[in-house]
């Protein structure tokens, strides 16, 4: 408080704000990272409302969160740690939403752009949320979000061959700008849509957006042979076919990684490309994954963009109690979930947006004493939208216990649950 009285400016990240919770290095880093973010992204933020009102929008601007949630503009700016990877998370929210609407539950999502293939799962209508994510240089960005994992194939991927003679997919990539050899704006090493391209998988009478007559197939085919063919001893067409092989076997890596690693049968799953190049590798999902049937949508290019406009907004906030349940103050933890309530609806009303229905839930990151890793155990919690009722230590025992064996397959004997 008294740092805010003399600072210059809003920009001040606390770390009883930013994660009021245990853990002393991610508290740290999660508060730093905010710090940091927090002038760009007040700025960028600031510019993009004043551009908005000037061309004459009078909507409600929202920002897309990491938990597929949004939120208003002044919360991003105060929290802007929290739309770390929110980009692709709209897209897994409209993944889900589209799936809902044409009857699957289950749905793994492949998000191919220019760069990337990000990969997440949806089971039973509801996105996978991670607790914490690391980005470069060991640190770490602990909030809620869309579990989403990400290789380097995407459409403006390079295929290169290593000294060792290994045909390899990215991480390097051409982007949007140069692009693909086939856009011929200078790029001169080849690409998976180079690839596709080449093999008649694209057209290149009929390129989509932007202001190409034509894909050049014929620079395509030269940069496929003289960067991968030759090294390889291939044909053009050999060195293509192998270029989309290695990229459907990362991308096939990447979609057993968020299931079959984690106890989900993908015969169980319908696939969902989306991204520019999504739909071109369903196929080779299928039949390499095993995966039952695909939903391509209709616009798939713009399914992220889809999400932004659809996503509820969305409060999280946590806090650190640390008891074990035996010895648990029901008393406080109740008093902690209606502050949080409070919090929440707070934020809600000042978006001077109208909501058709309000949802509270409420989780418990929990384990047996002695373990570190805990799981997030949802309790069902009589609410009227605004106020909720007391959490019975028993019923929280009762919910930990389904969580934990749903989750390992077993309970712990005598074990002290925390």
């Amino acid at each position: 408080a008294l740092l805010r009285n003399i600072w210059h400016n809003q920009h001040v990240s606390a770390s009883c704000e930013i994660l009021p919770e245990i853990r002393e290095f991610e508290r740290f880093s999660t508060t730093a990272l905010n710090a940091y973010l927090q002038p760009e992204v007040s700025g960028y933020f600031a510019r993009l409302e004043n551009a908005l009102k000037a061309d004459g929008f009078e909507g409600e601007f929202m920002i897309v969160q990491s938990n597929g949630g949004v939120m208003a503009v002044d919360t991003a700016c105060r929290l802007p740690v929290r739309t770390a990877l929110s980009g692709p998370a709209a897209g897994v929210i409209a993944a889900a939403y589209i799936a809902q609407s044409a009857g699957f539950e289950n749905v793994i999502t492949g998000d191919m752009g220019g760069t990337s293939f990000d990969v997440s799962l949806i089971s039973a209508g509801r996105s996978m949320l991670s607790p914490q994510t690391s980005i470069d240089f060991g640190m770490v960005v602990r909030n809620p979000m869309i579990e989403i994992t990400t290789i380097g194939a995407g459409g403006g991927s390079i295929a290169w061959v290593d000294k060792g003679g290994l045909l390899n997919i990215g991480p390097q990539s051409a982007g949007s700008n140069p692009g693909p050899v086939a856009y011929g704006l200078g790029n001169t090493r080849p690409t998976v849509t180079d690839a596709n391209v080449f093999l008649g998988r694209i057209d290149p009478e009929n390129p989509i957006g932007g202001e190409l007559e034509r894909l050049d197939i014929d620079a395509a085919g030269r940069a496929i042979d003289e960067h991968v063919g030759k090294p390889l001893g291939l044909t053009t067409v050999e060195a293509a076919e192998a270029i989309l092989k290695v990229a459907n076997s990362r991308m096939a890596g990447a979609i057993r990684l968020v299931s079959i690693e984690r106890g989900f049968d993908p015969k169980n799953f319908a696939f969902m490309p989306f991204g520019g190049g999504g739909a071109l590798h369903a196929g080779a999902m299928l039949a390499e994954v095993g995966i039952a049937r695909a939903i391509v949508p209709r616009y798939p290019g713009v399914t992220s963009a889809m999400g932004c406009v659809i996503a509820d907004m969305r409060q999280d906030f946590v806090q650190t109690i640390n008891s074990r349940v035996d010895m648990l103050d029901e008393a406080a933890l109740a008093a902690f979930m209606h502050a949080h309530v409070d919090q929440g609806l707070a934020l809600l009303d000042a978006a001077r947006t109208n909501f058709e229905a309000r949802e509270l839930s409420f989780e418990l990151d929990m384990a047996y004493v002695g373990q570190t890793h805990t799981v997030s155990v949802p309790l069902k919690v009589k609410t009227d939208g605004s106020t909720v009722a007391a959490v019975t230590r028993a019923e929280i025992e009762t919910a930990f216990d389904a969580t934990y064996k749903a989750t390992y397959g077993r309970l712990l004997q005598n074990g002290v649950r925390r």
